[in-house]
């Protein structure tokens, strides 16, 4: 979709007029809705230096010109586009505007910078990255780009920043792929960027190629589906076993039957903690990409996102990717049937609403459904953990049926974490008085599992464990997140007096916590922690759960004030205090659940209160001699310095 459309020519004319901002506005208000006023100041300046740049003859005056081109898909818009033809070729080049003045260089994030927006320092994408990667989305997506024999050329425009000479930060040598890819262009290089345009632009089109790129064909192109399974091949993260090849198969042939048969088909995967559902997701994702399918892979959460395409590329640049993962609040205004398959991980986490304030669309699992022709669902309802969580086995029947969509429901059973063992998780449900269990005293495999006195033992055990980057420490969500402390290693966040214990929350400018260097010295919490998993887990449990007159009972009122998961919870109380509790209880409980289910290998634990630290320690004994012998054995050294108790 183009909010503005003309000739080169129309374009000068419209600016010298002044009435090129009054058109895009309208357009915009009838193609895409409320304008910020932010965004109408920024094309009235910035329209302002292209209509120096265009005024020049040897640029065809029959050039098109195009504004606010968004991309299908995605949210993202082009600034600027121009096409025409190089000789006999088709070209369009792509012109990302920028008001920036300053930048700051940030290192070990790729094509990251740091810059002032919306009366802050944020960190977001070089501007060279953004004009690439939207060239590839259009050349990755676009059946008339691909087929056209035409050719994109991004280039990024920073009209308002002053080249700084030598040591330059928006040219540091980390970003020379991006400005090799897209060159950049700041105050005082208006004759730089022109030379740019007419080296491509030197035919006049009509506004021909700008047509072609509105009203083509949405497919995935070789070149990516190519790059896919070069990703995945040889990478043992995302090798499927046991039933999740089953319902792999099922996947495929309900996802090709919704196109064979133009009819709406649902999925719905139903499987605990560490049963593949996330590895399985990625395969889908994949190959339906590689069957011409428009796919992409959703999740509420921004760290399984982050840290699955992060493993799916490895050493590949950013970008081509990137659009296959997306929020779960992303469906709120799509066309019906506009993708071909929605894979939504973590579906319990769905939120009624989308938007920041959660005021946009009516259901976000009506809209997943609505904006695909075939959705498959991956959910486990005991690990909803905040009261905005709201997606549902009954939520999913119930706007599958509206549809007319056949509802297929089908279960993981294999255990892949927490070294395989099914009686763990169960135990752990039993002990949390989550649900009575058969396995209130067995757990039953080689599953390393603590119980630390001093959180300082806890915290140097995972280190020491964390030789390959793949232990962390999480927390229950009782201390504050104080926002001064946020980007400081630091800044102590959790702190226990008793035992000298300090550590810092993950760092907010991190987007791949769970597998950075060195995080494992920050403490994650539920919601940079779910879906993913580690070999060692340690948890620190806080005093939102503690161990009274002979049961493990929750408190709301300890959870940090900066925590939003029980935002709501006062009022809920207030009007319906019997269901409040409930609600707040359960959200605690399955919060504590899949904070311990994290570990493959192992899971250590300290409790602030000693109560139910000594439960825990009860509860293990019970099953240590219960079944001792071959199935356990005993750390001695450990429960003699009496830093922990049994280990099996």
């Amino acid at each position: 979709m183009i909010v503005y459309e003309a000739t080169k020519q129309e374009f000068l004319e419209d600016v010298f007029h002044d009435e090129l901002v009054n058109n895009i506005c309208s357009n915009y208000t009838s193609k895409i809705g409320k304008i910020n006023e932010r965004e109408v100041r920024s094309w009235d300046n910035s329209m302002q230096y292209m209509y120096r740049v265009l005024s020049d003859q040897e640029i065809p005056s029959d050039a098109g010109v195009a504004i606010e081109f968004k991309i299908p898909h995605t949210s993202r818009r082009v600034d600027f586009l121009i096409s025409g033809k190089d000789g006999e070729k088709n070209s369009i080049v792509i012109v990302e505007l920028k008001q920036w003045e300053s930048v700051e260089v940030i290192r070990g994030k790729e094509a990251i910078v740091k810059t002032a927006m919306n009366r802050g320092l944020v960190e977001t994408t070089h501007p060279s990255y953004q004009a690439w990667s939207y060239a590839s989305l259009i050349k990755d997506y676009n059946e008339n780009a691909q087929n056209a024999e035409m050719e994109l050329y991004p280039c990024a425009y920073l009209h308002n920043y002053l080249n700084q000479g030598e040591g330059d930060p928006l040219t540091d040598p980390v970003y020379d792929y991006y400005i090799e890819q897209a060159p950049v262009f700041v105050k005082g290089q208006a004759k730089k960027l022109r030379d740019f345009i007419k080296r491509y632009i030197q035919v006049g089109d009509n506004k021909e190629n700008l047509y072609k790129i509105e009203n083509g064909r949405i497919r995935p192109s070789k070149s990516l589906q190519d790059s896919l399974n070069q990703m995945l091949k040889g990478n043992d993260e995302f090798v499927m076993i046991d039933d999740q090849k089953v319902v792999y198969e099922e996947a495929i042939h309900l996802a090709k039957e919704a196109l064979r048969t133009n009819t709406k088909q649902v999925l719905v995967v139903q499987g605990g903690p560490g049963t593949g559902k996330s590895v399985l997701a990625i395969n889908l994702l994949v190959h339906l990409t590689n069957l011409s399918m428009v796919c992409q892979y959703v999740t509420k959460n921004a760290a399984p996102r982050n840290i699955y395409s992060t493993k799916l590329k490895k050493d590949f640049k950013k970008g081509h990717i990137d659009n296959l993962f997306k929020g779960s609040g992303s469906y709120f205004d799509a066309p019906r049937d506009e993708l071909d398959a929605l894979i939504v991980d973590e579906a319990h986490r769905l939120n009624l609403k989308s938007g920041m304030f959660q005021h946009l669309g009516e259901n976000q699992t009506k809209e997943i459904i609505e904006a695909s022709k075939f959705s498959i669902f991956f959910i486990d309802e005991r690990q909803r953990v905040t009261l905005k969580d709201h997606g549902s086995l009954k939520e999913i029947e119930r706007f599958a049926k509206g549809n007319n969509a056949p509802l297929t429901i089908m279960n993981l059973e294999s255990q892949f974490r927490c070294s395989g063992s099914d009686g763990y998780l169960a135990w752990l449900d039993d002990v949390l008085h989550i649900r009575t269990t058969a396995n209130a005293n067995y757990i039953g495999s080689q599953y390393d599992f603590r119980v630390f006195n001093d959180p300082n033992e806890l915290r140097n055990e995972i280190e020491r464990k964390n030789a390959n980057n793949k232990s962390r420490m999480v927390a229950g969500y009782c201390w504050n997140w104080d926002k001064e402390g946020k980007s400081n290693t630091d800044y102590h966040d959790i702190v226990l007096d008793e035992y000298d214990f300090k550590m810092s929350w993950n760092l907010d400018n991190s987007a791949t916590w769970a597998i950075d260097v060195d995080s494992v010295k920050e403490a994650g919490c539920i919601h940079t922690c779910q879906g993913l998993e580690f070999e060692y887990v340690g948890v620190i449990i806080g005093d939102d759960m503690r161990y009274e007159d002979g049961r493990v009972i929750t408190d709301y009122t300890e959870r940090a004030k900066t925590d939003s998961s029980l935002k709501g919870i006062k009022k809920m109380m207030k009007e319906d205090p019997e269901r409040a509790e409930k609600v707040a209880d359960e959200i605690i409980r399955n919060t504590y659940r899949t904070l311990m289910t994290r570990g493959q290998k192992g899971c250590y634990v300290y409790c602030t209160d000693p109560e139910l630290g000594q439960y825990l320690r009860e509860r293990f004994e019970e099953s240590s001699r219960e079944y001792d012998g071959n199935e356990f054995f005993r750390d001695v050294s450990m429960v003699a310095e009496g830093k922990a108790d049994y280990k099996y």
